[in-house]
């Protein structure tokens, strides 16, 4: 009797257990979904500058080269940011890839001046923080990106120029090179033809739009594991500037902006009118206070404020939720993007 009474107990048990397979099902469901949306999510994208970019004026092999060092230098911080490292590692890393490559207007490519010098600027911003750190002017600092983060991380100020900016790089450590490092045959000879049309009075030095020419600025946005944003940008400036000139690449809220509430930009173009437009920041500014998409707001100020002014040119963005947008009003910008998934997408043209 006890022996069928510990029988029929064992069977109810197992009835009780198998009744309602459902809820285990539904259980174990919703643990896979709680585990899926605990995987921190983190994107990047970059520009290598934007203008009169066409296909019919590139060859094959060079627009192959443009591609692998877009491709080099995303997947740079995308390795970064998959390893859990911060958004401003992964842009500074980034744009040290390109700030080498003779491709781009930015360090070792980077244009000359009327006088025949090459004159750095760049930029960096924190998200988390709203730090930044800038430089502008410098001539011999091999990665001026490395030397903006310094003066973000190890000064009091927000923005440094030439002889001083070049003293506290030595200060802090930085590779210092001789002013010939940065030069390129192509660039001089684009500054000597854009010489050439300024004494004609043709055009005006800082007409960008002149038939191959383009803006080689260089930039970056991130976002990390951690929720946290960072946006940079280095360039070298327009061919044949004269007097100092300064563009929008070292401006926060122009060339460069980050916020951890909105969005991280890097913008690349005729640098007086994202100045004028205070672009980067104007962005974050419509999502903020408009409560735009990101998508939205560069679209609105891209094709809409900055044609408005007179002013061309395209942004790299994306916001705290990891969506992306790379906007340009001109005939090309050089671009990629790389997602958390690691799908990554790479351009040049316009279509």
């Amino acid at each position: 009797m006890k022996n069928l009474f510990l029988l029929f107990s064992l069977f109810l048990l197992i009835s009780c257990k198998d009744s309602n397979p459902q809820k285990s099902e539904d259980t174990t469901s919703k643990s896979l979904e709680s585990s899926a949306d605990s995987i921190p999510n983190f994107g990047i994208v970059i520009h290598g500058g934007a203008g009169t970019i066409l296909k019919e004026n590139m060859s094959d092999s060079l627009e192959q080269a443009y591609k692998q060092k877009l491709e080099e230098a995303i997947r740079k911080g995308h390795e970064i940011l998959a390893n859990g490292g911060t958004a401003v590692e992964a842009v500074q890393r980034t744009i040290n890839i390109m700030e080498d490559s003779p491709l781009f207007n930015s360090a070792k490519g980077a244009v000359f001046t009327n006088e025949g010098k090459n004159e750095l600027d760049a930029s960096i911003m924190d998200g988390k923080t709203l730090n930044a750190g800038a430089v502008a002017g410098v001539t011999n600092v091999k990665n001026p990106i490395n030397l903006a983060y310094e003066v973000m991380e190890n000064s009091e100020h927000v923005l440094l120029s030439g002889k001083g900016a070049e003293q506290f790089a030595k200060e802090r450590g930085l590779e210092i090179v001789d002013p010939h490092y940065f030069f390129t045959e192509d660039r001089y000879k684009a500054m000597e033809r854009a010489r050439d049309r300024d004494a004609d009075n043709k055009t005006a030095f800082y007409d960008p739009f002149v038939k191959d020419e383009k803006f080689g600025t260089v930039g970056c946005a991130a976002l990390d594991k951690h929720g946290n944003l960072a946006a940079g940008t280095s360039t070298g400036g327009m061919s044949n500037k004269k007097y100092n000139r300064i563009g929008d690449s070292p401006i926060i809220g122009a060339g460069t902006y980050a916020n951890n509430a909105t969005c991280a930009i890097s913008s690349t173009g005729w640098g007086e009118y994202f100045i004028r437009g205070v672009v980067a920041y104007d962005i974050s500014a419509m999502m903020e206070y408009k409560g735009l998409s990101l998508k939205e707001a560069t679209r609105e100020v891209i094709q809409k404020k900055l044609p408005a002014l007179g002013g061309n040119g395209g942004i790299v963005a994306i916001d705290h939720q990891g969506n992306v947008s790379m906007e340009f009003n001109t005939a090309g910008m050089y671009r990629s993007t790389m997602n958390s998934n690691g799908e990554l997408e790479i351009g040049i043209y316009k279509n």
